[in-house]
């Protein structure tokens, strides 16, 4: 089949290479001028079945509460005039609740490890690099009760696969001695040995490269205006490119990863995503000092930041803003991660060469996003990931690449439009 993916990002890409593997003549449609330019660009960089405790679970309201009003919170709030916005924080607080939170924390380990497993024998049957490391992440705590309130997602995970085994703060600071200043904070850990990290940016340009020697189609600097529809079914992309010209990309089957713009998009069709724009920062430095830097990726859990080692650069990267779909950087929020990152590993990073990025994340309120089909024979979905858009990429390209074939993907999920699941 002639499948066109929109969007490039780490999503789409992953999809396009899973869809062409399957035997599929693919084109992929991207606005910016090449792949991972937008929110796949500077993120975290984990691997992390193990981030799988959904923003919305039953300690959520009181810290959202807390944080309402404090500017470097790791969850800021800012009350818009947005429908959407107001509808979307309804939803979140409806799955905050022990069984939804359970239901979610299974549905994004089983797609976890699944999308782990294939990265592993995408890297190992393409040689594809990326700066990545496979020394774990190690998630640490200073609040006990924080530490004591990750007992049970903890066990929850570990019952359905996630290897996820509980630190004390000694045993932290020898898994990462850079944490050695900061042992007195520590109150404890959980290290998950078989995640990794590495540059998103760069896998997903090198995967893009890696897709056009198989075959795929690269539209880059086209701008999608709107999905057409005839007779009840999708008959085209109209699409507007580098020269202005307006144009219509026909397929036989379209899949949807265009992240936080997905609900846009589809909204004309009568299609309603809960998806809303999560707003993230990261900061990138050089490492200064290699004796004081971490080399393990680590997850702070008070400050809601995640720290990867990528070559000779650090990456700092978290906070959640739902602020709509501004983009400016806000120099309370950059400086709050610096101020963080040297509390804990002083002089490790060259904060004089500290570079500055935000993207928007596309947030469900479960976290769980949209992979599967839509009420249109002919149009799928692949987005709604939220933080976790590198860790299940591989995952959900696979399966939505089954999907569209017309197979059962390998993975038990709670695929949108299969059997026993609505359609979107």
């Amino acid at each position: 089949m002639r499948v066109i993916v929109l969007g490039a990002g780490v999503v789409g890409t992953a999809a396009a290479w899973f869809l062409a593997g399957a035997g599929h003549q693919v084109t992929v449609i991207e606005r910016q001028p090449a792949a991972g330019l937008e929110t796949s660009f500077a993120n975290g960089g984990q691997i992390s079945v193990s981030h799988a405790e959904p923003w919305a679970n039953p300690g959520a309201p009181l810290k959202v509460l807390q944080w309402m009003f404090r500017e470097d919170a790791p969850l800021l709030f800012r009350p818009r005039a947005d429908l959407r916005q107001w509808r979307w924080c309804l939803q979140f607080l409806r799955e905050c609740t022990p069984a939804r939170t359970r239901h979610n924390i299974i549905q994004l380990v089983n797609l976890g490890l699944y999308s782990r497993g294939l990265l592993r024998e995408l890297r190992a049957g393409t040689g594809i690099e990326y700066d990545h490391l496979e020394r774990g992440i190690l998630h640490f705590y200073t609040s006990q009760e924080a530490f004591d309130a990750a007992q049970e997602p903890a066990r929850i995970m570990r019952e359905f696969g996630c290897e996820l085994e509980m630190k004390t703060p000694d045993e932290c600071v020898a898994i990462e001695p850079a944490l050695a200043q900061a042992r007195h904070k520590i109150a404890g850990g959980s290290l998950t040995p078989s995640d990794e990290s590495g540059d998103a940016h760069l896998f997903t340009q090198r995967l893009a490269a890696l897709c056009e020697k198989s075959g795929v189609r690269f539209l880059y600097g086209h701008n999608i205006t709107h999905i057409a529809l005839a007779g009840g079914e999708v008959s085209g992309v109209a699409v507007t490119g580098p020269d202005g010209r307006a144009s219509t990309i026909i397929g036989d089957a379209y899949v949807v990863a265009l992240g936080s713009y997905s609900p846009q998009l589809l909204a004309p069709l009568g299609i309603r995503l809960s998806i809303y724009p999560a707003k993230g920062y990261s900061v990138t430095m050089p490492v200064a000092d290699a004796t004081r830097a971490y080399q393990v990726s680590l997850t702070d859990d008070e400050y809601k930041l995640v720290y990867s080692r990528l070559g000779d650069r650090l990456r700092i990267a978290g906070t959640c803003e739902l602020n709509g779909y501004d983009l400016a950087l806000n120099e309370v929020r950059c400086q709050a991660i610096i101020r963080r990152t040297q509390e804990l590993f002083p002089g490790a990073g060259d904060v004089r060469q500290a570079g500055y990025w935000t993207g928007l994340r596309p947030a469900t309120p479960s976290n769980v996003p949209y992979i599967g089909k839509t009420k249109y024979p002919k149009l799928y979905l692949d987005t709604g990931h939220g933080t976790l858009g590198w860790t299940h990429a591989c995952g959900s390209g696979k399966a939505i690449a089954d999907i569209v074939s017309g197979k059962a993907p390998e993975v038990d999920f709670a695929f949108v439009g299969m059997p026993g699941q609505p359609r979107a």
